[in-house]
């Protein structure tokens, strides 16, 4: 798969030959990797932690969710690293080359929008270069934050109390982004905003999340 300067559309560039494409992309596995092992290290970030937390940041019992895990770029750095991980996409294509890679990792088929899981039950969730996708078949913008806001609180209720969440996507405008942002905040989430060129709207960026604790600004 070549790279490209706008975002892939969803879900024809990740379909059919267009899977096989991606999973075949050396360019799109190292960053894909990249993306993750930064993930990685800001689950574990200072900022994040409460003060009055006393257990260790890290044991090998810690569950993480993928979120739209794709081909398992992800997954793998997370298994590497020592996590439990499920890894989570709704598209089969992608899962099946997960599957061909790893035939020992859980898979699980669904929408990041209506994640069939029980309340409390991991420990951390990560999601790399998939969040935008979630409003995909959304033209305005009053659905796209009914969505946001559902998705934001599912995974509010997904997530243990002491547990974060790292989402690495690549919002399109401003509008987008604080559309993001703002349905994290009014659902129980507070936590930082991580961005290289953090003049530039658009482009890579990472949310750093928790539950609230403070004022829940980012």
């Amino acid at each position: 798969m070549p790279r490209k300067k706008q975002l892939p559309i969803f879900p024809y560039d990740f379909i059919n030959e267009k899977a096989d494409e991606y999973e075949k992309s050396k360019w799109m596995e190292r960053n894909q990797k990249r993306a993750t092992q930064l993930a990685v290290q800001y689950l574990f970030d200072t900022k994040l932690t409460n003060e009055k937390e006393k257990e260790p940041p890290f044991t090998e019992s810690l569950l993480v969710l993928d979120l739209g895990c794709g081909t398992g770029f992800s997954t793998e750095v997370l298994i590497n690293n020592g996590f439990k991980v499920i890894g989570i996409d709704i598209l089969p294509d992608m899962l099946l080359k997960a599957r061909l890679k790893n035939a020992n990792i859980d898979l699980i088929l669904a929408d990041i929008n209506y994640l069939p899981m029980r309340h409390k039950i991991a420990d951390h969730l990560i999601s790399i270069s998939s969040y935008n996708f979630i409003i995909h078949d959304k033209d305005q913008n009053r659905e796209r934050i009914k969505l946001l806001n559902s998705t934001a609180q599912s995974l509010h209720n997904i997530l243990k109390n002491k547990g974060h969440i790292v989402i690495e996507f690549y919002p399109k405008d401003d509008q987008e982004l604080q559309m993001v942002i703002e349905s994290f905040i009014h659902n129980g989430f507070e936590g930082y905003m991580v961005k290289n060129k953090p003049n530039q709207k658009s482009g890579q960026t990472f949310l750093l999340l928790r539950k609230r604790v403070g004022n829940g600004k980012l």
